[in-house]
């Protein structure tokens, strides 16, 4: 009796909400795990194809998920796997259209047709980037405080907070940023590169037809972030030192992959020290990297680096266990002789 009473009580809250919120879209494709909840902070519960959406209504896709949304106005945003997605609002009328759209995590196509030359203002928005869209086609990506965007058709605006710093997303180019701040420059995807290799993984798994297997999706970012410690390099060497560490740090954003992250911290402490005459930054990088990954390969380079930036700063006491501690582990190491000229040379 208790039961009955909970889920009749329970049905009467809910009631106004489903009655009230006018459908804006329904499910039109949907295979695996997918969940839906009428809005934040309520249990989500199974999605099934044909169900009315309406503003408020989160989507989530599990492990082998995929979900088609379309609106109204005949727009649609397939989603990936491991995507969560709320519809923030949308409103359409005759002369009229405006939707925000938030994607907290995971991967989405998302295919908004033209408005016929009427006012539109359509964004979608993660937790630290913003796309501005009218009639385009994109792939937006959200992992973590990172952002990874490819453009399919017409033109996105991407920004970090939807107002300063915006850069053009068009067909075939790519734009990334983390932690709210300006994206990098957009980067023309170009066949048989690492890029052309992520966007092709991106397409296939938000295209009209959801994979076979979901085990590449997982690759995107790894793919984007290796990339980026090239890139960044590249940057670098053009004399664009900040927009390096920006690249680099997108690249820790995204990805966990060991051997990739102490890549790019020792490429932002290259940049700190060789570039921008800030030796305490760059030691704070190397030391990253001898505490988070010292039984990696560039963990030598990082102890020999951190002993010769203390020596340059004058801690001669830190420099020289520093060094001795570089010809202990790597009696064979790359740096040896140099070790020793250095060691030799403190307090000299």
């Amino acid at each position: 009796m208790k039961k009955q009473l909970f889920i009749l009580l329970v049905g009467i809250v809910l009631m106004p909400v489903l009655a009230f919120a006018a459908p804006v879209g329904k499910i039109t494709g949907l295979t695996g795990q997918a969940y839906m909840r009428v809005k934040a902070g309520v249990p989500y519960t199974p999605l099934a194809k044909g169900t009315a959406v309406a503003t408020g209504t989160w989507i989530k896709t599990g492990p082998k998920g995929w979900v088609e949304l379309t609106l109204n106005d005949k727009s649609t945003f397939t989603l990936a796997n491991n995507t969560e997605f709320e519809v923030t609002g949308f409103l359409l009328t005759k002369n009229k259209r405006e939707g925000t759209f938030n994607l907290a995590e995971g991967k989405l196509r998302a295919s908004v047709v033209k408005f016929g030359g009427k006012q539109s203002g359509m964004t979608v928005k993660s937790g630290t980037a913003v796309a501005g869209i009218k009639g385009t086609e994109f792939l937006m990506l959200s992992q973590g405080q990172a952002n990874v965007f490819f453009g399919n058709e017409g033109t996105v605006s991407v920004s970090g907070d939807g107002k300063s710093g915006q850069q053009p997303l068009t067909s075939s180019t790519y734009v990334q940023n983390t932690r709210g701040l300006p994206p990098a420059e957009p980067v023309k995807v170009d066949q048989g590169t690492p890029l052309a290799e992520a966007k092709g993984i991106f397409d296939g798994v938000t295209a009209a037809e959801p994979p076979k297997e979901w085990t590449d999706s997982g690759k995107i970012v790894d793919i984007c972030a290796r990339w980026n410690i090239n890139h960044g390099h590249y940057l670098a060497d053009s004399g664009k030192y900040q927009d390096a560490l920006n690249v680099f740090q997108i690249a820790l954003d995204l990805t966990k992959v060991e051997s990739v992250r102490a890549d790019a911290h020792m490429e932002r402490g290259a940049v700190y020290a060789r570039f921008l005459s800030n030796p305490e930054l760059a030691l704070a990088e190397y030391l990253l990297v001898l505490e988070e990954y010292p039984n990696l390969p560039q963990a030598e380079f990082a102890l020999f680096n951190a002993a010769q930036t203390l020596a340059e700063m004058g801690f001669n006491d830190q420099a020289k266990l520093r060094f001795e501690q570089y010809l202990r582990l790597y009696p064979q190491g790359k740096q040896r002789s140099n070790a020793e000229t250095l060691l030799n040379g403190i307090g000299k």
